[in-house]
């Protein structure tokens, strides 16, 4: 594997590259990372919003490598030769992200609301954009409600 671009900062660029699948990631100390070619379809990338180190402990269980993490996200890789690599496989597992990525935008979303208002009322000159943020955020709470509903419908067709 060749170096592409050394140090970037995680938060942005490791994102747009994970999920294209032509770009790997490889850490290189606190806050950056080194992106290397590899071949699309060489390594599966998967992410989950559960920091624990016991968590980061199982999943290597599964022959996968932890790469980093970014506030509450951690991302792992496994070789696609080894087989399919989910993280969550049930149903139960799956509505416990979705839960958790539910609170986490539910109080982003209220935030910018509340920012949104305060600062619309007190004429401030970008008030807009918290309300903008908030009815995007809106916007994806209302997918993830979708998400939750169709894995509970599909849970009770199974029980």
């Amino acid at each position: 594997m060749t170096e592409v671009t050394p140090n970037l900062p995680h938060f942005g660029s490791f994102c747009k590259y994970c999920f294209m699948g032509t770009l790997l990631l490889d850490n290189t100390g606190f806050s950056f990372y080194t992106f290397v070619r590899c071949e699309p379809g060489e390594y599966i990338i998967r992410l989950e919003m559960n920091p624990s180190s016991d968590y980061r402990a199982f999943v290597k269980e599964l022959g996968a490598e932890y790469i980093g993490g970014c506030v509450n996200w951690v991302y792992f890789r496994r070789k696609a030769e080894l087989g399919s690599f989910e993280l969550l496989s049930d149903i139960d597992s799956r509505l416990t992200h979705l839960s958790r990525i539910d609170r986490m935008l539910s109080l982003i979303c209220l935030a910018n609301l509340i920012l949104g208002i305060t600062n619309s009322l007190n004429q401030a000159r970008y008030g807009w954009l918290n309300l903008l943020c908030a009815a995007m955020l809106s916007y994806a709470l209302g997918r993830i409600h979708g998400m939750k509903a169709a894995l509970e419908k599909q849970r009770s067709l199974h029980e």
